[in-house]
């Protein structure tokens, strides 16, 4: 049950705070309603369920996949603290080449909705993090693309140091945000 669904500066993007149940037991809260998901932020159907386990100082990102297999993700972080980001790529957006972050972690169990249109990627700030995220489409390895992590234009305070950052070749050799694919949405 969701307590509240908060509007970020970036339309279309949410950040989905649960209705946990604690007591000397542990706690419960119900990680995902269609219903209310619906209800409250829109329609949209999952169809794909993802998982990464990650070390400090892991960056994955900026990922998104290319139409007609674009994704909206609703992500969680299930172990450990991560800052999660949202980067606008929706052409004639007044937020375009924006990007807006999240803290998500085990204790606050908030979650981020990223709709299609942008890209996605998240920094990890504890000692271990394991990530859930749900996704609209499914997963085409053909339709790949990305941003670099480090574009000056974007400008995104990852909030670890890059000396400490690790990332995989692959994210380390992607375009610049100039270079990127642009959705027209």
């Amino acid at each position: 049950m969701s307590t509240g669904v908060l509007e970020t500066e970036i339309a279309g993007v949410f950040v989905v705070e649960p209705r946990v149940f604690e007591d000397s037991r542990g706690y419960f809260f119900e990680s995902f309603s269609q219903r209310r998901f619906e209800e409250t932020v829109g329609k949209t159907v999952f169809v794909q369920d993802n998982e990464s386990r990650s070390s400090y100082g892991v960056v994955r990102g900026l990922h998104y996949q290319l139409p007609p297999y674009a994704q909206a993700k609703l992500v969680r972080a299930v172990r450990g603290r991560i800052w999660d980001v949202a980067v606008d790529l929706r052409r004639g957006s007044a937020t375009f080449g924006r990007y807006v972050g999240v803290e998500l972690t085990e204790e606050n169990k908030r979650q981020f909705f990223i709709p299609r249109g942008f890209a996605h990627g998240f920094a990890v700030l504890s000692g271990e993090a394991i990530v859930q995220y749900k996704c609209d489409a499914y997963y085409e390895p053909q339709a790949e693309g990305g941003i670099r992590f480090d574009d000056p234009e974007l400008a995104i305070d990852w909030r670890i140091p890059r000396e400490e950052m690790v990332l995989s070749p692959k994210d380390l050799n992607r375009p610049g945000l100039r270079d990127a694919y642009v959705f027209d949405v």
